[in-house]
């Protein structure tokens, strides 16, 4: 019985674990699409295993001061995946945008910071948002954030408020 419970305790660890691994193909949809032209752009993506993930982000929450709202906001999400690119162009970035906007999601805000623009898109079904895409467009890269959980549009005001008063 205890080495069917190794074994099993292994096999747990080893299935959580492979979301950590990072992969070269995009893992969100619209730079998945094979018919699209990227030229040259170079993508790095990766699944948060949130079973791992969520205490670390709530503690370095409590450590940067942040308000416990936020940290509860924590609870709510069900999924993150990240997706970063190299040599992105302007052209890639506008066609994202129209994608999004075809697919129903709201601008919700941009914020702009030491040249860098933050843009938060939500998608809402009544007064559920169970999907926000926050991109962050530097000169050199471009980063996407895939956020999927359970919110209201308070938490994601809240959210956007604690991360603009900075």
């Amino acid at each position: 019985m205890k080495t069917f419970k190794n074994i099993f305790l292994t096999l747990l660890m080893i299935s959580t674990l492979q979301s950590c691994i990072v992969s070269e193909k995009p893992n969100i949809d619209f730079f998945s699409d094979a018919g699209y032209d990227f030229k040259g752009a170079k993508f790095t993506s990766f699944n948060v295993p949130m079973l791992l993930a969520k205490p670390y982000i709530k503690k370095a929450l409590r450590e940067d001061g942040e308000s416990e709202e936020l940290v509860n906001l924590v609870k709510k999400i069900s999924k993150i995946k990240i997706l970063t690119v190299e040599n992105g162009s302007k052209e890639m970035l506008n066609d994202y945008v129209r994608y999004l906007n075809n697919s129903h999601y709201e601008d919700w805000a941009t914020i702009k910071h030491d040249g860098d623009n933050v843009n938060v898109r939500v998608k809402q079904n009544g007064d559920a948002i169970k999907n926000m895409l926050i991109t962050v467009n530097s000169d050199k890269e471009l980063v996407f954030v895939d956020v999927k959980g359970s919110f209201t549009a308070g938490d994601i005001s809240k959210m956007i408020n604690s991360f603009s008063d900075k």
